[in-house]
């Protein structure tokens, strides 16, 4: 079954390349696009894309805010930030509100298709400039650590493996249940560590081991 995708970008030559490109891969196509951020708040919901390539300054409104009015009613869908800014704010605000990838316009379309398959594996892809403003960011903040008693040996064990870098495929082959099951232990977590996203939820682990 091939990955449905959304593509939210108001630079028109950019969002049609990136279907043409898409579209030419055997297990993904793209099933909406939208050029402005209205259309895209409107529409979104109903159509439910497994990943939704959001460009975050829209002519209308930021990316970052749909993704903050739609994330709890679409709860299955993967969320990547493509675009030209690379302000710390942005970056954190894009992470916060709930995406999953954060790539740089910049990057070659193989990056771009391998970041897609990725995130809907449970991966959560960043370009390496951005990787490095995260990392700089996490070394300087050492918030106190909240929730990590209430997870279950279970949610302990799969934000492990999280850490160490398995996909959500991966971590059910090696836990011996499903994906969904393994989705939902993750949504625990992310809610009792009062989290929005995988790389926060692993800087708390690790903090918990400082």
């Amino acid at each position: 079954m091939s990955i449905s995708i959304a593509i939210v970008e108001d630079e028109k030559n950019y969002n049609n390349a990136l279907k043409k490109v898409i579209n030419y891969q055997q297990d993904m196509k793209v099933i909406a696009q939208f050029f402005d951020g209205n259309d895209a708040l409107n529409n979104l919901a109903s159509i439910s894309p497994d990943v939704v390539m959001m460009d975050i300054q829209l002519q209308d409104m930021l990316g970052i805010e749909i993704i903050l009015k739609l994330r709890k009613d679409m709860p299955n869908t993967q969320f990547i930030m493509c675009t030209s800014f690379e302000e710390d704010e942005k970056i954190f605000n894009s992470l916060k509100a709930g995406a999953m990838g954060y790539l740089v316009k910049g990057e070659s379309m193989d990056k771009i298709l391998s970041s897609i398959r990725d995130v809907h594996n449970g991966g959560a892809p960043i370009s390496f400039s951005i990787a490095r403003k995260v990392l700089h960011h996490f070394e300087k903040e050492s918030p106190e650590v909240k929730g990590f008693d209430e997870l279950t040996e279970r949610e302990k064990e799969i934000l492990e493996l999280l850490s160490q870098g398995l996909l959500y495929k991966e971590i059910a082959d090696k836990t011996f249940i499903s994906m969904d099951t393994v989705k939902k232990h993750v949504g625990n977590i992310y809610r009792k560590l009062h989290v929005n996203n995988k790389v926060e939820a692993i800087n708390k682990l690790n903090q918990t081991k400082n």
